[in-house]
């Protein structure tokens, strides 16, 4: 009786040491992910270890220890961490997280076709993740595989139509296909997602860009040149019927438009009202048009810059767009219209996205 009396003290004041031990380095992790956050890698390396010192496998100290390794270049390391934590926890519903770690350290290792052997495993086992698929659409594009990519983040912002990166990764790709017109829609919609950062400001100037189109007029000349895109003629098949993702009679009606920004009755227009003029048009097409087209980008894009147009929420958009661009002009607005702007993000917020998985 004695012996299993000490045996079950002993237990007890283990399990007692343990979980003061657990919670000590739950403690350093704590602190090692404010020295991550903070760009202290080096010092929360040094947290992160001092944790699996007090808790050799700790699950969350050796995941956050390998994404802090592959901040810091030190990609070996982080597989092997990473290596650890499956093995060690394949059942844990916090895992995809690892998977993506480790498929960066292998692409930091220039290992492409080893990160998508990752990425395709932590897929397999959580198809829900979308930083999975945006990950392995991001390789896919240091490989050239755009078309695979696009795939990648496609099913991305089916599973997280917020996500801006995504959104960004296909507005790149398009916008390098001169898919105009579905480039213009995805930037618009990142610019949602995303309106104040460095990205934004970038995009933004894209967006206008691709707005604006391919219309000159020569100094002190009344001819105006309008370039259009040689691709439009190959966006139908041989039977005359239109290609998926077809916007080729949007875009021709946009140069067509742009051809009036020349027009005296245009000229003294501002950044953001010929902007706001020409998405208008450009979403009333979309409506009038969508019945004879399908793809991806007609599924999933155009009906929420339809239906914005149809409850009368461009000019809001172009507000919240151009906030990047730091005109004083936008921020008074944005003040001004206080209510407007509320009921506009109310309604994007709730949007039902076509194919989103829920």
């Amino acid at each position: 009786m004695k012996t299993h009396a000490l045996i079950i003290i002993f237990c007890l004041a283990h399990s007692i040491i343990f979980g003061q031990q657990r919670v000590e380095a739950e403690k350093y992790v704590a602190e090692g992910i404010a020295h991550h956050d903070k760009g202290d890698y080096e010092g929360a390396i040094t947290r992160y270890d001092k944790a699996l010192e007090l808790d050799k496998d700790n699950f969350l100290a050796l995941s956050e220890k390998a994404m802090t390794l592959t901040a810091l270049g030190r990609f070996n390391e982080a597989i092997i961490c990473c290596k650890k934590v499956i093995e060690k926890y394949p059942d844990d519903k916090e895992l995809s997280a690892v998977y993506v770690t480790y498929g960066n350290a292998a692409d930091g290792l220039k290992k492409p076709e080893k990160a998508l052997e990752i990425y395709n495993e932590g897929i397999k086992i959580f198809p829900d993740k979308y930083q999975l698929h945006f990950n392995k659409g991001i390789t896919l594009v240091g490989l050239q595989e755009y078309d695979e990519a696009l795939l990648c983040f496609e099913k991305a912002i089916r599973l997280n139509p917020s996500h801006p990166g995504s959104h960004n990764a296909i507005g790149h790709i398009l916008n390098y296909k001169k898919k105009r017109i579905a480039s213009i829609l995805v930037y618009g919609r990142f610019l949602m997602a995303e309106p104040e950062s460095s990205r934004a400001k970038i995009n933004l100037d894209i967006l206008t860009g691709l707005v604006k189109g391919n219309v000159t007029q020569k100094n002190n000349s009344k001819s105006i040149t309008i370039r259009l895109n040689p691709g439009l003629l190959g966006d139908t098949t041989e039977d005359g019927k239109n290609r998926e993702n077809n916007f080729s009679v949007t875009e021709l009606l946009l140069d067509m438009t742009s051809a009036l920004d020349f027009d005296k009755k245009y000229k003294k227009e501002t950044e953001i009202e010929r902007f706001i003029r020409k998405f208008e048009l450009i979403c009333s097409s979309l409506a009038e048009t969508k019945d004879k087209n399908s793809g991806f980008y007609w599924e999933y894009y155009a009906p929420y810059f339809i239906e914005m147009k149809e409850k009368n929420f461009i000019s809001a958009f172009a507000h919240v767009a151009f906030i990047s661009s730091g005109d004083k002009a936008i921020t008074k607005w944005i003040k001004e219209h206080r209510q407007e702007l509320y009921d506009f993000i109310q309604w994007s917020d709730q949007f039902e996205w076509y194919g989103a998985d829920k």
